[in-house]
């Protein structure tokens, strides 16, 4: 079997040949060991798939701890994203380089993981937390290959504006926020919504009434719902 080596991080595969994939996106200031411990209640849906939580390629910006970054967010306010709609493109636009940069090693690491298994695109989903939903799908909607799936939870969407010129292919997308999010306001699910829709997207949005910046348990039932729908 090939490696998997482009990105580093913790993973959990069944004993028999895995038939399908899901890589987990942790969020800014995490590393992989954040999500892989959503790997065994997804698992009791989808008990034949293999998970990976890679580290995002980055340290941490300012040498804060151990945590790892897909791109800075050294500019970031989230009181732009909810007050401040014109603002609000402009700060999203502004970090597609650095997504750019992070993309090159997450899409090769898609490509190991898919090549390891021996799995065809469709048989792989992405999902996301956070700063790992803004890289589920900057990356998943650009992707020659069309994905099983894109799962995000309280993310937000990185130039807007350029998905429908940008878009490769349209898996189907299912987002989670919660509507007392402090650090990614629920005001940033509006600018997701409206790219996917310009870029004829089929999507599904929850939002959860009361919830902060994290995953819940209706969130993780309905992300392992999704992901049964389209790789069970």
């Amino acid at each position: 079997m090939s490696v998997i080596d482009a990105l580093q991080g913790p993973s959990r595969a069944p004993k028999d040949k895995p038939t399908a994939a899901v890589i987990l996106l942790h969020g800014y200031g995490a590393d992989g060991n954040d999500l892989i411990g959503l790997a065994p209640a997804f698992a009791q849906a989808l008990p034949h798939a293999a998970f990976h939580s890679p580290h995002a390629p980055m340290p941490l910006e300012g040498g804060w701890g151990s945590g790892r970054q897909w791109f800075s967010l050294a500019t970031y306010n989230p009181e732009i994203i909810r007050n401040d709609p014109k603002a609000r493109a402009a700060m999203m636009g502004a970090m597609h380089h650095g997504a750019q940069a992070s993309a090159e090693k997450l899409n090769a690491f898609i490509d190991q993981v898919t090549a390891h298994y021996g799995l065809t695109a469709n048989r792989v989903a992405l999902l996301g937390f956070s700063q790992g939903t803004m890289m589920s799908l900057y990356v998943g909607l650009r992707r020659k290959e069309q994905l099983g799936g894109i799962v995000g939870f309280s993310g937000a969407m990185i130039a807007p504006d350029k998905l429908p010129n940008d878009i490769v292919s349209r898996p189907p997308v299912l987002l989670v926020h919660g509507d007392a999010d402090p650090v990614v306001p629920v005001q940033a699910l509006a600018d997701v919504e409206g790219a996917l829709k310009a870029a004829k997207v089929n999507y599904t949005a929850h939002v959860i009434p009361g919830l902060e910046h994290g995953i819940d348990d209706t969130g993780v039932q309905l992300a392992a719902r999704f992901l049964t729908q389209h790789l069970g």
